[in-house]
């Protein structure tokens, strides 16, 4: 498609980078040179429309053949604009016309800036701002490529007066310094302005005054910088725009992966990998007097409604009970979809009494729950639970068999190393210092839940069992088996 100034919208704008295809982007990239091209021509308009104001600092005659060659380059940018769209199928012919379009570009504006008197501002600008802008347009190695062939225009063309080459200028007035003979610090370019200005004031008035000298030096002065202003600050107010645009959307971008990563697209809960990364950073942060609950939740003969009513009230089912836990749960609790029909609830800071409670209440608002599917439907789902709490002294155990398993460890790698003569290894006594909880125990605490969650559905469905209460009868039935049966 062809690209108007209406595409040039803040939000639009931003999302070209991401969602248009390659040669619709070159297509923009042609319409920003269109841009900066007109401006140029309309200088040159101006200029020549008051020549007889300008003369004096403009070389006139040098103007019309940059006045041609401005309107070249904007007639083949306009044409760019609308010529890319019928070959955006072929790569090849693709990549060729943004290497041309990258290469005329750069040789265009390096002879801009050399023919108006270089500016390092116009150089700057158009050297950084505009390489940085092409680079998320067309392919990268046409911009590094034209990038260094821009540099190395720039570095000639500061060097090459001091070798005695003069190169065109349109700037005929630069008088920072006089009388001719002092010394002062004048490149080669600005010495050869000063001797034309004075030619054409001599020839033009017959006398050359120190005061019409001066009034020529600030007039001249004032109208190259403010041609150079207007050749750079437009071009980089709008790239500013446009990567303030292009970081929104990153910045939005970024927050809309973070939330596909974080949340469960169907159920709005946090995803499996988010809710065991929570999990972890809770385990971690809970104190040393404090219980940990988890709840491992699943839904009672889902299959069935799935082949009963189809897939769409399934996934109707998984929202409505997620907006139930959702509401049933405080910002203290983690609640993330755990797989399927299974849902995994962190309780930080709760005892196993009041982990029971809140568990039996959760069942019964999940079976008072009425599902409406299309067509009338209603129904009831019920939901089983395991429960597991991690006690603050079952926590302190794990933790100290944890240490003690690292300094084996770390025993067992010291005495390696001396055995064959190495410097000691100092990481096994830091990993004994930073030795807490495994790193597998939070799918230890959700294998537990998911013991006790195996046993309600073996019982039924539709209730709550408890991981602890299985472990202490495990327990008591092992003290009766090593006792002989007498406990």
């Amino acid at each position: 498609m062809a690209v108007s100034i209406s595409h040039l919208g803040y939000r639009k704008l931003s999302r070209v980078i991401f969602g248009w295809q390659a040669a619709d982007r070159t297509s923009l990239l042609a319409l920003f040179i269109l841009m900066e091209v007109a401006s140029h021509w309309l200088w040159c308009l101006v200029v020549w429309w008051r020549q007889d104001v300008y003369a004096p600092y403009v070389n006139v005659t040098l103007l019309y053949p940059l006045w041609i060659g401005v309107t070249l380059m904007g007639a083949y940018s306009f044409w760019m604009v609308s010529r890319l769209s019928p070959i955006r199928k072929d790569n090849d012919a693709l990549h060729q016309w943004q290497a041309i379009l990258v290469t005329l570009y750069s040789t265009y504006i390096a002879v801009v800036i050399v023919v108006m008197g270089h500016s390092s501002l116009v150089a700057g600008v158009s050297l950084v701002g505009g390489a940085m802008l092409a680079m998320m347009l067309v392919q990268r190695r046409y911009v590094w490529r034209a990038f260094l062939g821009h540099a190395a225009v720039i570095l000639a063309v500061t060097l090459l007066p001091y070798f005695g080459v003069t190169l065109p200028n349109l700037r005929q007035m630069s008088i920072s310094s006089f009388p001719l003979g002092t010394y002062s610090y004048l490149t080669y370019s600005e010495m050869t302005a000063i001797e034309n200005a004075v030619s054409a004031a001599a020839l033009q008035k017959g006398a050359l005054s120190w005061d019409s000298l001066s009034q020529l030096r600030y007039s001249s002065a004032f109208f190259w910088r403010a041609t150079h202003i207007y050749m750079a600050l437009p071009k980089a107010i709008f790239i500013i725009y446009i990567f303030r645009a292009l970081l929104s959307i990153l910045d939005e971008s970024k927050k809309e992966t973070l939330q596909h990563a974080n949340q469960d697209e169907l159920t709005q809960l946090n995803s499996r990998r988010y809710g065991l990364t929570q999990m972890k950073q809770a385990l971690k942060s809970v104190d040393n007097q404090q219980d940990f609950s988890v709840i491992l939740l699943d839904l009672d003969w889902f299959k069935d409604i799935n082949d009963n009513y189809g897939h769409d009230v399934g996934d109707l089912v998984l929202a409505e009970v997620a907006q139930t836990l959702r509401q049933f749960f405080t910002d203290e609790a983690i609640v993330s979809r755990y797989g399927g029909e299974e849902f995994l609830i962190v309780l930080p800071d709760t005892k196993h009494d009041s982990a029971m409670l809140i568990a039996e209440q959760l069942r019964r608002s999940i079976a008072e729950q009425v599902i409406t599917a299309d067509d009338d439907i209603t129904f009831r789902v019920t939901a089983s639970l395991g429960l597991y709490t991690l006690t603050h002294g079952a926590r302190s155990c794990i933790k100290q068999a944890h240490a003690t398993l690292v300094q084996k460890e770390a025993e067992s790698e010291l005495n390696q190393s001396q055995k064959v003569k190495l410097r000691p290894n100092k990481r096994g006594a830091r990993k004994i210092l930073t030795a807490q909880l495994p790193q597998d125990i939070c799918q230890r605490l959700i294998s537990t839940a998911d013991k006790a969650l195996y046993e309600a559905k073996g019982r039924g469905r539709n209730q709550v069992v408890s991981a602890n209460a299985m472990l202490a009868e495990e327990d008591v039935g092992r003290r009766k088996k090593q006792c002989g049966g007498t406990l």
